[in-house]
């Protein structure tokens, strides 16, 4: 009989809960339940609606009892920066606002009044983007001071899961380390930046790291889903299960994690908090056993699949990269990372149109040249990043590794390829689930050690290659 596994991977757009297991020394997985997800206007902020999200995990569990396949355990991965914050009687403080929405406006500016940003750079290590949780956390302080106040506790989205299903708070490390208020050397909260900038010290929770046990399923989820297991953390930012599933052992390639965001970057044993670090655009965020994933933060398919929504999601992303490839002379170009443009447009289509006609390029017309400009100016993006983190590290390397769902995107990778002039490893799609499970399957003795469970992985999933 199987040993499973449960992963509930929750991204921007959806979610979907999948059970792992080792057959004939291989991992097998298979995608039980899915579900939607998305940002939701709610007096006047973008937000979460995660009381559905908890029913969803919920009845994604169900489904393993409904199957007679139930897992040993099970943990929650989300993208980052985004949190909870609860009362004294442990009820939420306001809502859960999403990291598109535009309350943290100008909070860059009333956080660099108490410490310029070259010196927050030099203390966090972290890429300034204006939804990371300091600046949320400012905008909390600065429009509903009673909710810093009030807070007792803060859960990032994963840990606040967490907590509904067994009563235990704990703030996970690679989670955490996506706001920019941790101590990249002590791997801790920096209280002292956080008292610096007038935050509620008390609401930050001990950091527990991946693998931690958070024990059992409180007795009342034990009796709605039918069954008990034990709650483990993965890596429970995405991004830093994926980089667990890239399937590598040397340190010879650039990985990138390619979904809604594209996640470019290497693995480091400290972290780059360097001036040249921070005028490259890089971030030090926290990996599987303490590892850090120096990357860096790009726009990614979030463009594509906002098109894909413009056009009432009437073609499949294989259909737009054959119209793309079709095109693939247009010259014009945009900056991917232009939030302006970019970050949460009420019409991706006509925002690159305008980028286009405000930089005095040829204007794409047609879902061809649309998404040819979106690809090709994604790939040219990874070009130059890779270059800054050779720059960063003062060497060069031979190979890309590209995981998640744009590991499916045959012409994205030969762009990728074409522009970097590096070859492109492409695969596992499914990283973060892979991921996320790995790290349940070592805290299991499943395997020996990170670089075991990576071979298994290479060894259990199809990559393909894309020649430079």
């Amino acid at each position: 009989m199987s040993t499973y596994y449960l992963a509930v991977d929750i991204g921007a757009s959806s979610g979907r809960h999948i059970l792992g297991c080792m057959v004939d020394g291989k991992m097998q997985l298979e995608e039980i339940y899915r579900f939607e997800n998305g940002m939701k206007k709610k007096d006047g902020h973008l937000v979460w609606n995660h009381e559905v999200l908890f029913a969803n995990i919920k009845a994604g569990m169900k489904k393993c009892k409904e199957m007679g396949k139930i897992p040993v355990s099970m943990g929650i991965d989300t993208w980052g920066v985004d949190f909870a914050l609860l009362d004294e009687n442990d009820c939420m403080l306001g809502d859960m606002v999403g990291y598109r929405d535009k309350r943290t406006n100008g909070m860059d500016v009333e956080v660099s009044k108490i410490i310029p940003e070259d010196k927050l750079y030099a203390r966090t290590g972290i890429q300034k983007q204006m939804f990371n949780t300091i600046y949320q956390l400012m905008a909390v302080k600065t429009q509903t001071p009673e909710y810093m106040e009030k807070a007792k506790t803060l859960l990032y989205v994963p840990d606040y899961f967490h907590y509904l299903l067994t009563g235990v708070k704990v703030n996970e490390y690679t989670e955490a380390s996506t706001g920019q208020l941790l101590n990249p050397e002590t791997k801790e909260y920096d209280y002292e930046l956080i008292e610096m900038l007038g935050y509620n010290k008390d609401m930050f929770q001990k950091i527990a790291t991946p693998g931690t046990c958070l024990g059992d399923l409180k007795p009342e989820i034990q009796e709605e889903v039918g069954f008990n297991l034990k709650v483990v953390l993965p890596c429970t930012h995405d991004t830093g299960s994926a980089v667990l599933a890239v399937p590598a052992n040397d340190d010879d390639f650039v990985y990138i994690s390619s979904g809604t965001w594209s996640l470019l970057g290497i693995e480091r044993e400290k972290a780059d908090c360097s001036p040249i670090s921070r005028e490259n655009n890089f971030t030090n965020e926290g990996g599987y056993e303490y590892k850090i994933r120096y990357l860096r933060n790009i726009m990614g398919l979030w463009m594509i699949q906002s098109v894909r929504h413009n056009l009432d999601d009437k073609y499949s992303f294989a259909e737009i990269c054959t119209e793309a490839e079709k095109c693939k002379d247009f010259p014009s170009r945009v900056d991917v990372n232009n939030d302006d443009y970019f970050m949460a447009p009420d019409n991706m289509i006509e925002s690159v149109k305008q980028y286009c006609r405000d930089t005095n390029q040829q204007v794409p017309e047609t879902l061809g040249e649309i998404a040819t400009v979106v690809y090709a100016s994604l790939a040219d993006c990874y070009a130059e990043s890779i270059k800054g983190i050779e720059k960063s590290t003062g060497r060069t390397y031979s190979r890309i590794q590209v995981v998640g769902g744009g590991s499916n995107a045959a012409y994205l990778n030969e762009l990728t390829a074409k522009s970097t002039g590096k070859t492109v490893y492409a695969g596992p799609g499914e990283a973060t689930a892979i991921g996320n499970i790995t790290a349940q399957m070592l805290a299991n003795k499943e395997f020996t050690s990170k670089s075991e469970a990576r071979d298994v992985i290479h060894q259990s999933f199809d990559i393909k290659v894309f020649n430079a």
